[in-house]
């Protein structure tokens, strides 16, 4: 059994469209590597993909806020957070599958329309019986199917990067898919900048619901926008034939194409290959949503519990600063030791999250312990499009996505638990020990890499 490619639609490489794709063309000289992808996908697409994906980031820690705010519980306030991950854990690998089988146009308009419908009923639940027990089921509910619905913008804006920087066998090609990781990266750590900071100002400053009525609207508009972007023609539909196995190419290319082919090598178990990455992306989110959780309480020690979206947005800054750099690193730095480096950074660096007694202690600690954070999520993404099984890249972006969601879900959760319990210099603990789980698992992801190197 071999997957076949369907060929690249020609409509892409129209004379008439303005935004014209090259099929063979050497790096831009005067923007450096980051100005091939205007090149490669359009102009527009980089804005649009940036800020159709700004609402997922803005989802778990405005539901966090909401119910928080409403019903004066931290747990309270996890918990629901916790339910929009699980159920956005749930619902992403599922909708990658869909876009690996009928395209991603029509899964991600039809996921739009209901996620916003979604996001406004969890609204209303949230204030119809403010405080009262029976009111935490169709609250946890109405979480659930937002986190089921939401539409997967980054995962599938990989999948098209990794369709459009291999198309034609160009020449400079793995640098342009280096690039365009680094900068997917880089956007989804702006958008968790942007997120939680619109929710911190939006709900300190108006009311805790706003947030999540802006979500709804970015959503219902600026996702179908990005579903019907030209550049989702570069993605073929791939179906599995009963073909001759067909003959091998050069190691050395083999290789060279792994991120762009998503064809794991001989010798690996292709379930296990993938679930390394995933598994080390559910660390990542609980570190992420266990700092969040966190952070609400610490916050409230000295202000409010809504500043904890200004503070969280502090360590997104220095992290996507580093992720861009990644680009530029060189070659002999592998995706391995980058991993083992940085997961070892966070590791050690998020101890520090135990000292600060105010908030201007908080905000170094934070912009220092992002450095470390960006390079890891550009490596582990990197890592998984190696070892996707052929035809099935959108699911593995996607499921990669799904596992820092259920991450953040568990972290908010168990943190939340804890603040509530313990104060929030237990609840710091939560992060560092998902920082050590991500560095055992960047120990084994090295044993896959180098056994995936050709002999």
């Amino acid at each position: 059994m071999t997957t076949s490619t369907a060929p690249q639609r020609p409509s892409l490489h129209s004379p008439a469209d303005a935004d014209k794709l090259p099929s063979d063309s050497p790096p831009a000289r005067p923007g450096g590597r980051y100005s091939r992808l205007p090149e490669l996908a359009g102009r527009g697409f980089i804005p649009l993909g940036l800020f159709a994906r700004l609402p997922l980031a803005m989802l778990t820690v405005g539901t966090l806020t909401l119910v928080t705010s409403v019903s004066s519980s931290y747990a309270a306030g996890g918990t629901s957070a916790g339910a929009v991950g699980i159920g956005s854990a749930i619902g992403a690998p599922v909708l990658g599958a869909l876009a690996d089988r009928f395209g991603q146009r029509p899964v991600l308009v039809v996921s739009a329309i209901l996620n916003a419908l979604a996001v406004l009923a969890l609204i209303a639940t949230a204030y119809v019986v403010p405080g009262a027990e029976g009111s935490a089921a169709p609250l946890l509910a109405a979480a659930f199917i937002a986190g089921v619905s939401c539409p997967q913008v980054g995962p599938l804006a990989r999948v098209r990067w990794m369709a459009l920087t291999s198309a034609g066998n160009r020449k400079g090609a793995g640098k342009d898919l280096d690039t365009a990781l680094s900068y997917e990266s880089t956007a989804d750590e702006l958008t968790f900048v942007l997120g939680p900071a619109l929710v911190g100002i939006l709900a300190s400053l108006i009311a805790p619901w706003l947030p999540l009525a802006l979500a709804a609207a970015l959503t219902i508009t600026l996702v179908p926008a990005f579903a019907v972007h030209r550049t989702h023609l570069s993605v073929p539909r791939r179906v599995v034939q009963p073909t001759a196995v067909q003959p091998r190419t050069d190691p050395t290319a083999v290789q060279r194409s792994a991120v762009r082919s998503g064809t794991p090598r001989a010798g690996l178990a292709p379930f296990a290959a993938v679930a390394l990455p995933v598994l080390a992306m559910v660390c990542m989110g609980s570190f992420f949503g266990s700092i969040q959780a966190a952070l609400s309480s610490f916050s409230a020690a000295f202000a409010t519990s809504e500043v904890a979206g200004l503070l969280y947005a502090v360590m997104g800054l220095s992290s996507a600063a580093a992720a861009i750099s990644v680009a530029y690193w060189p070659a002999r730095f592998t995706p391995a030791a980058r991993w083992l480096a940085g997961a070892a950074a966070m590791a050690g660096l998020s101890t520090l999250l135990l000292l600060p007694g105010d908030g201007w202690a908080m905000v170094l600690v934070l912009l220092v312990l992002g450095l470390p954070v960006g390079p890891v999520m550009v490596t582990v993404f990197a890592i998984g499009g190696i070892v996707a099984p052929a035809g099935r890249l959108g699911t593995v972006m996607t499921a990669l996505a799904s596992g820092i969601v259920a991450g953040t879900a568990l972290g908010s959760s168990v943190a939340g638990q804890l603040a509530e319990a313990s104060g929030y210099s237990a609840a710091f603990l939560v992060p560092v020990a998902a920082a050590a789980a991500l560095f055992v698992l960047g120990a084994a992801a090295a044993v896959v890499v180098r056994r995936s190197q050709p002999n």
